[in-house]
């Protein structure tokens, strides 16, 4: 039996500064904006290539307590020229070096899962961009 996760909650305070944020500086696209009244909202959307969606939901209280999201990119250095031309803030590349130090830079030996960045969301919501496949993409 397959166990597929596909829906993750993010608790936002503004879920239209949420959307756009999601939409217009990380390039997710919207599955759903779906409304039940005055007080319920569903907004899903979808990293690109991704088989899971991410689901604002309002939430002042719980707004921006998500972090440990991991995206995963074949090129650290072309996602975070991505996310900066689209008028996002992320942090700069970084890895983890002997005795699990971070340091600055990409992992020397571009091994996967090595290769990190950072990005908040309006909230404060944070996910870490993680590089991975980066010598197929090459190949390819």
């Amino acid at each position: 039996m397959d166990w597929k996760l596909e829906l993750v909650v993010v608790p936002v305070s503004d879920v239209d500064r949420a959307k756009a944020f999601y939409l217009d500086q990380t390039g997710f696209r919207l599955d759903v904006d779906h409304s039940a009244g005055e007080d319920f909202r569903v907004v899903q959307l979808t990293p690109p290539g991704s088989a899971c969606s991410i689901a604002l939901m309002r939430n002042p209280d719980a707004a921006g307590s998500v972090s440990g999201l991991h995206l995963v990119v074949a090129d650290i250095d072309a996602a975070r020229t991505e996310l900066v031309d689209r008028g996002a803030k992320p942090g700069e590349v970084f890895h983890f070096a002997a005795g699990g130090v971070q340091s600055a830079g990409p992992d020397p030996e571009r091994r996967d899962y090595g290769s990190f960045l950072s990005l908040r969301d309006p909230d404060g919501n944070e996910w870490l961009i993680q590089e991975v496949g980066r010598a197929g993409a090459a190949e390819a």
